[in-house]
């Protein structure tokens, strides 16, 4: 790839590919697009020292728009992918983007396990309440009653996943919830994501206006968390628990220390490889 110069504050438009998004016009996606090139940009991250690592889905093109390094992985694998890579490569900034249905239903053992782990690396996770690229289904994070969904036109009946009760109970370190809206705010987060050693989840509504055009008022509905991030889990449990998914801002920022396992030398020579495998 080509980087900026070394001697150059690298501005947020060179984290960008050049690649046009197909995304739908008013879809949130492009807000969180820009709130995640600000924030390389705040940190100056240099593009060949960070890597994008994606599932399936509508959010899960983010490594096609990025000038980093980047992998478009399959559904629900992004964050294995992207642990191997972390544990693989420390000295690279890992983040992992996705979508609710790719993070939540398929991808859903790795999300807690990922948690579990605690991996020193980022994933944002673009929440739309539906499955937007297959044309309009419930995601697990879908209200019971919703019933405009192609294949539960009588509403889901079944309780939303409630990423960060799960994630806070799984044991990632840093938990905050925003809004594709509010690109600057976002950015912000994200930057204090990536700063915070282990596993941080960043939980973007962002609105699919093409299937549920009626979270455009997602953005007069949201207030910002009226209290400040707590590091006590019992407290950070009962605020989750209690707030119907509208505070926004860091909730939870813990102290486990960051999973990273120590490195052995690479073997170079492929036939000592393969006499490892003999039996």
């Amino acid at each position: 790839m080509t980087a900026p110069s070394a001697c150059a504050l690298i501005q947020p438009k060179e984290y960008k590919s050049g690649v046009k998004p197909v995304w739908c016009p008013g879809c949130g996606d492009f807000g969180v697009l820009g709130s995640i090139t600000k924030a390389l940009s705040g940190l100056q991250i240099r593009p060949e020292n960070a890597a994008i690592i994606s599932g399936i889905g509508c959010s899960s093109r983010m490594p096609t728009y990025l000038s980093t390094y980047g992998f478009h992985g399959v559904h629900g694998r992004a964050l294995a992918l992207a642990t191997g890579l972390k544990v693989a490569r420390p000295d690279l900034t890992v983040i992992a983007t996705g979508g609710d249905g790719d993070g939540f239903s398929i991808g859903g053992n790795h999300f807690m396990h990922t948690c579990r782990r605690n991996p020193d690396m980022t994933y944002i996770v673009m929440d739309n309440q539906v499955y937007g690229m297959t044309k309009g289904q419930a995601s697990p994070t879908t209200e019971p009653n919703w019933e405009k969904g192609k294949l539960t036109p009588g509403g889901t009946g079944i309780n939303p996943f409630q990423p960060l009760v799960i994630a806070l109970a799984s044991g990632a370190n840093f938990i905050a919830r925003c809004s594709s809206a509010d690109s600057n705010g976002t950015a912000r987060v994200i930057m204090e994501a990536i700063r915070h050693p282990g596993f941080s989840l960043v939980q973007i509504l962002s609105p699919c206006v093409t299937f549920r055009p009626e979270q455009r008022e997602w953005k007069n509905m949201l207030i910002p968390a009226p209290v400040v991030a707590t590091s006590d889990p019992a407290q950070a449990a009962r605020r989750l628990l209690t707030d119907e998914g509208l505070f926004t801002g860091i909730l939870y920022v813990g102290n486990r220390p960051a999973y990273q396992p120590t490195l052995e030398a690479s073997i170079d020579d492929v036939a000592k490889l393969d006499e490892e495998f003999q039996l």
